[in-house]
């Protein structure tokens, strides 16, 4: 069954025709991308502008969007003494089969964010060495805070999960490059739990197999998929508060972050780690071989020549080697909520 729904939202820009049409469609991909909406779904589109923003008429944005079917009309916002200049709003009202009004993710961006905080968003990059307790404190993190964390490898099983569906040989990469523009993966956080959803579908047990696992690996060494999948983080973080971990998430995908850490951590403290978890597994394994290829890791990670790892220049450094995980997670809380 599909709903009628109206989404809002706003942004700000300068009085340039560049600006104001270049902010109007990150606007309207926000909107379209956290809700899930198709263009051919949006009914209509109401555009006001500020009256210092005249240089274009925002509509156009969404022409060169290829929202040609869709009613648009432009107005001047009223002017109130003491309200948010060079401000563009919209209000798009659409069907959906996904979306309820009640669950429609409005999007105020940048500045515009001011205009209704409760709906503000952060962004929290992690970044670090291995073992340093990206992973583990980022959920923690994501829980906590009822936001979603961004598993990045997950992302890269759902494309090679829709190569599998559709029949298309994952090993032939302009074959896999071809599919990517008909690929939409989200994540959500429910019920303590992260969902990854591929166009709409929930995917969360399907990915986990050997067979996508190995999909995976494959299509993550494809240039045009990583770069595309780092639009997408981006684009993730543009219309929900996350948390994304990794070796490059404060310096390469996302730079502007509410927040960026840089986890550490002793290399025989990492090893000692990693021991622990093998062991758990019931696998052997000596903490001298753990603390070689921790070492090496460390080496490769750092020297690599694409987006090799290394901390932020405006990113807070946290040792985590003698810290507990709840009191590490207690203290990057602290750090964001100074932050917001």
């Amino acid at each position: 069954m599909n709903n009628t729904i109206a989404i809002r939202g706003a942004i700000t820009a300068e009085n340039t025709r560049e600006s104001i049409l270049c902010q109007t469609k990150a606007l309207l991909e926000a909107v379209l991308m956290a809700n899930q909406v198709k263009i051919e779904e949006i009914i209509q589109i109401t555009f006001t502008c500020t009256k210092d923003l005249d240089a274009a008429y925002p509509a156009i944005a969404a022409r060169e969007l290829g929202i040609t079917e869709a009613a648009l009309m432009c107005m001047q916002e009223m002017e109130v003494v003491g309200s948010l200049e060079h401000c563009i709003r919209i209000a798009l009202i659409c069907t959906s089969s996904i979306v309820t009004q009640k669950t429609a993710r409005h999007q105020y961006l940048g500045e515009a964010c001011k205009l209704r905080p409760d709906l503000a968003t952060f962004s929290l990059a992690l970044d670090g060495p291995a073992g340093a307790g990206k992973s583990t404190i980022a959920k923690r993190i994501a829980g906590e805070l009822s936001c979603t964390y961004i598993d990045t490898g997950a992302m890269y099983r759902s494309v090679g999960l829709y190569c599998i569906q559709r029949g298309i040989d994952y090993t032939i990469e302009a074959l896999v490059n071809e599919a990517l523009e008909d690929i939409h993966i989200d994540l959500t956080y429910e019920n303590a739990n992260q969902r990854i959803y591929l166009n709409g579908e929930d995917v969360s047990e399907a990915i986990r197999t050997q067979e996508v696992a190995a999909s995976a690996s494959k299509v993550a060494t494809y240039e045009k998929v990583r770069i595309a999948l780092v639009e997408m983080q981006r684009k993730l973080a543009q219309t929900k508060s996350v948390v994304m971990d990794g070796r490059d998430i404060g310096t390469v995908v996302l730079p502007n972050a509410t927040l960026k850490i840089f986890l550490t951590a002793s290399s025989s403290e990492r090893a000692k780690r990693r021991l622990m978890e093998y062991q758990a597994k019931g696998m052997e394994v000596s903490f001298e071989t753990l603390l070689e290829e921790i070492e090496a890791r460390d080496y490769q990670d750092m020297n690599r020549s694409v987006s090799p790892l290394k901390k932020a220049e405006d990113a807070v450094e946290v040792d985590t080697t003698s810290l507990t995980v709840e009191q590490i997670v207690e203290h990057i809380i602290g750090l964001l909520k100074q932050k917001q």
